[in-house]
């Protein structure tokens, strides 16, 4: 019977429920790479892809999406480079984020180009999102 006090295990139980009934698990963030290339993921709604490419933005080239069903999938702010060293012209990272918003499929395709110009990606990054 509760007292009326709250007590730090009481907190902690709180906490831990809070968690649990929110389905913590279910927001994790799917983590996709170039090995993931061509390959099926499913996520449930609301759960967050993050994929994460070779990039080298001083060349010109970036990733940007190409291809997605938007009803499905939405991409989350913009894509982020992280550099691989301190060198000037290092390649890096480059990372997209895409939510699931609702239940169904989704082609999700990435393309490496430069966007001014008018010629084949240079490379080409795909993935079937399915969404429960």
């Amino acid at each position: 019977m509760f007292t009326g006090r709250f007590t730090p295990r009481t907190f902690v139980v709180l906490f831990v429920w809070l968690a649990l009934a929110i389905g913590c698990a279910s927001f994790r963030q799917v983590k996709l790479s170039d090995q993931d290339n061509g390959n099926q993921v499913q996520i449930r709604r609301g759960q967050i892809v993050a994929v994460a490419l070779e990039s080298n933005p001083t060349t010109g080239y970036r990733w940007e999406l190409a291809k997605s069903e938007q009803d499905v999938v939405q991409q989350v702010g913009e894509a982020k480079y992280e550099a691989g060293s301190k060198l000037i012209g290092a390649g890096g990272v480059e990372t997209l984020r895409f939510r699931a918003v609702k239940a169904g499929e989704a082609d999700l395709q990435l393309v490496y180009h430069r966007s001014w110009e008018d010629k084949e990606p240079e490379k080409v990054f795909t993935c079937r999102v399915v969404v429960r």
